[in-house]
């Protein structure tokens, strides 16, 4: 006989519409602690990234302990804890790609736009992260800019391609 999760009367955080899809989402999986990746793609899908009401509602609605949660949503890259940028710009930091200096990407995106791995401008328009590992060691050092996987990088040409991805309000990235 399987048993299936106990799960915790809650509410969602707020009345935002978008949680319906999340509680679709939940619901389609039967409440099964086993969804919780399933979960956190509606979540992050629906608002964009997690953030502590999320990640409590799914571990109440799942009935999964707060801190595997946690653990799980900071595990895989996939997902986001705070709000991104308008536009993402992933640089690889595999071997291959720290090998082929792909420290310089990093640095040079830095230096132009004050955007340090892991935050957003302050213009909300660019989100700078990092992977271990892209898959495409043959084309290092790669990025990847908004989905589009973009290898044999030099610094200077990453910087002309986020400047006409983001836009002429940063001039300053072709400095």
């Amino acid at each position: 006989m399987t048993t299936l999760p106990i799960r915790t009367t809650i509410g969602p955080p707020s009345d935002d519409k978008r949680w319906r899809v999340v509680d679709a989402t939940i619901r389609r999986h039967g409440y099964r602690p086993s969804a919780l990746i399933e979960a956190l793609h509606a979540v992050q899908q629906a608002f964009g990234y997690l953030d502590e009401p999320g990640l409590r509602y799914v571990a109440g609605s799942l009935g999964v302990p707060p801190s595997r949660v946690y653990g799980v949503a900071t595990f895989y890259h996939y997902f986001s804890m705070k709000p991104q940028g308008e536009h993402t710009c992933v640089i690889c930091t595999g071997t291959a790609c720290y090998i082929k200096d792909s420290p310089a990407l990093l640095s040079a995106i830095t230096d132009a736009l004050g955007v340090a791995p892991g935050e957003t401008t302050t213009d909300g328009r660019l989100s700078l992260l990092t992977a271990r590992c892209l898959g495409t060691c043959g084309l290092a050092p790669a990025a990847v800019l908004d989905g589009q996987v973009v290898g044999r990088l030099q610094a200077v040409d990453l910087l002309v391609r986020l400047r006409d991805l983001i836009g002429a309000r940063h001039q300053a990235v072709t400095r």
